[in-house]
């Protein structure tokens, strides 16, 4: 993709600097620039494609970004004006408090949080491939980083309750949502507002466990999205299809599985490490809503998964492994070595 743009790794570089901006800034208004840069840097990879619907995802995205960023400057501006500070404690009789609500609202929808995800599915649904990696991980560091600051710096009550609705809700909105989507790139869209929903409930425990879901959900993201772009489908009904025969399709529905979290893949440690950090905070109760929703997206994975390999069933062998590539191999493993990496981690709390 990069090869064929006109100065594609330039605008990778403006997105990495806008990204460093963001997360290394002290001051709302450098955080904003920082957010516009790194979007100046990934509309040109939108825009310059040849269909039309590719052509229409990125407008929608900057219409979308354009008034994320309105949100997060008013907000900032707002609570600066009413209270002549640009400390962001949250208070119900603070004047400043409409700000922070707007600064809230505009990283959930620069991130495609609830109730602000309507955008997130229409948009990657459009997408190539490598667009849409670099919408699914790439372009939420700045932002996730940001409500992770702002939550260390309202650590109070209220703060906390909003973002446990906003975390339950993206969970459910990511589980039902997938249930009767045909696409797989709309698919991958609502199970990236799930993941974002864990990432976000973590934070209100444990800032390492938050990095560590970050970096499973991005090992997965990239391998996964890699094998979609070579074997190149869209669709469901392509899965069965895959050029790569019957290690290809392992490899993809492996993905897809730890994906939604099934045990004792790798995917299921960064849900597991949330469970546990989550039994001993104040809101418990809040993790059956996420377990609930990951169990939906985890349905229709299953479900995907079946019908692929009963219908194919004559082609899996056993020496697929030995004809396939050392990259998918890699990929195979390491998704299937997530349940010996659980044991270690529990022989080492129990030690």
């Amino acid at each position: 993709m990069f090869s064929s743009l006109p100065f594609g790794y330039m605008f990778l570089s403006v997105m990495g600097i806008g990204t460093l901006l963001s997360v290394s800034s002290i001051h709302w208004l450098s955080i904003w620039a920082g957010l516009e840069i790194n979007l100046i840097g990934f509309l040109p990879m939108l825009v310059y494609q040849k269909s039309v619907s590719e052509s229409q995802s990125a407008v929608k995205y900057f219409v979308i970004q354009a008034l994320g960023s309105s949100f997060l400057i008013f907000g900032s501006l707002t609570m600066f004006s009413m209270s002549f500070t640009w400390d962001t404690c949250i208070n119900m009789f603070n004047p400043s408090t409409l700000g922070l609500v707007m600064l809230i609202s505009g990283l959930c929808i620069k991130l495609g949080l609830f109730p602000f995800h309507y955008w997130l599915p229409g948009v990657m649904a459009g997408l190539p491939w490598v667009s849409c990696l670099l919408l699914a991980t790439w372009q939420k560091f700045a932002p996730l980083f940001l409500v992770l600051c702002l939550l260390e710096l309202n650590e109070s009550y209220m703060m906390a309750f909003i973002f446990c609705i906003i975390s339950a809700g993206s969970v459910l909105i990511g589980g039902l949502g997938g249930l009767n989507q045909t696409q797989i790139r709309a698919l991958l869209a609502y199970s990236s507002i799930s993941h974002l929903g864990w990432m976000t409930f973590a934070i209100l425990h444990s800032e390492w466990t938050m990095k560590m879901y970050l970096m499973i959900y991005i090992l997965i993201s990239i391998s996964l999205f890699l094998s979609l772009w070579y074997s190149d489908s869209g669709m469901m009904k392509n899965i069965s299809n895959l050029k790569n025969s019957s290690s290809m399709q392992l490899t993809v529905m492996l993905l897809l599985l730890s994906l939604g979290g099934l045990p004792p893949l790798l995917g299921f440690i960064s849900k597991w490490l949330v469970v546990t950090i989550s039994t001993s905070g104040p809101w418990m109760s809040m993790i059956f809503m996420l377990i609930l929703g990951s169990l939906m997206s985890l349905f229709y994975y299953l479900s995907l998964f079946f019908s692929v390999f009963l219908s194919n069933l004559k082609k899996f062998s056993l020496n697929m492994f030995k004809n396939n590539n050392g990259l998918v191999s890699m990929i195979n493993m390491l998704n299937l070595t997530g349940g010996v990496m659980i044991l270690m981690i529990g022989l080492l709390n129990s030690v």
